[in-house]
């Protein structure tokens, strides 16, 4: 079982019998990130796999790869989860949304395991940057690479789409087929939560040195991080969706992470106890 399947178990774990009647309020599959609310009124959100789209071409090719719009609302919310294992990104990506609602709901009410919780603290800001540390950030993590572009000192960005870099980024790129040589440099490492919808994320946690300082952020991370920490990594950055139809809103209109952050979604921070 992976990082997304032992998430769900201890989710589902903290929530007991109230698991079961759990259904799809809304879901909103927006053009930067999916957003799902439950039926106790938690909301999760995740990053929508934009680039995966264009493989729908037309509407018969696409009807399989997202679920049935049509028999969404009410539907359970163990079978929206199934999708953690679909090998269809946008399934996945909806899946992923409601199990952070799962987590939401879990913080809600107070059920958390043995972890500390910081509210209104962005995960960079949780670790210690030196100005001779060696970074390593997979993915175009745009506040870290202009925190580092200030800085100096040796820095590197992995990425699988060079079109997303620019400058003195593209100066310090690295192919994504050199994850594991340039992950394995590093004394920080900073990780998109992309990387759970893309499915690369434990090679890429098992490429860090044991020294490494490892942080996985991004609202697609917030959920249960015991299964991250297992994996070696030390912060764990999301949000907890605070105004969960204000939100939905913002995701159908084509809203970005800087329409919701602070505002509507609490920044979140978990680190092992």
């Amino acid at each position: 079982m992976g990082i997304l399947g032992e998430s769900l178990e201890i989710l589902r774990g903290r929530l007991g019998a109230d698991y079961a009647g759990l259904r799809v309020q809304r879901l909103v599959a927006g053009l930067f990130f999916t957003g799902v609310k439950l039926s106790s009124g938690a909301a999760g959100v995740c990053f929508t796999p934009v680039k995966d789209i264009p493989q729908a071409v037309c509407c018969p090719s696409s009807a399989g790869r997202i679920f049935n719009p049509a028999s969404l609302a009410g539907l359970p919310a163990g079978e929206l989860l199934a999708g953690l294992d679909s090998p269809e990104p946008l399934k996945r990506a909806a899946a992923i949304a409601g199990l952070n609602a799962l987590h939401a709901m879990c913080l809600e009410r107070g059920l958390t395991g043995a972890w500390s919780l910081r509210l209104d603290l962005d995960a960079q800001d949780a670790v210690e940057m030196g100005p001779q540390a060696k970074v390593a950030v997979v993915g175009a993590l745009v506040p870290t690479l202009r925190a580092l572009k200030a800085r100096g000192g040796p820095w590197w960005v992995v990425e699988q789409d060079p079109r997303t870099l620019k400058g003195q980024e593209l100066e310090r790129y690295v192919p994504a087929a050199d994850m594991a040589s340039a992950v394995g440099q590093a004394d920080l490492v900073f990780i998109t939560g992309t990387t759970l919808v893309t499915q690369t994320l434990e090679p890429i946690l098992a490429a860090a040195r044991p020294q490494a300082k490892v942080v996985v952020l991004g609202p697609t991370s917030s959920m249960s991080p015991e299964p991250l920490f297992a994996r070696g990594a030390d912060v764990v950055g999301g949000v907890w969706v605070r105004r969960p139809d204000e939100l939905l809103e913002v995701l159908a209109a084509g809203g970005s992470g800087y329409h919701f952050f602070d505002s509507l979604a609490q920044r979140i921070v978990m680190t092992p106890a």
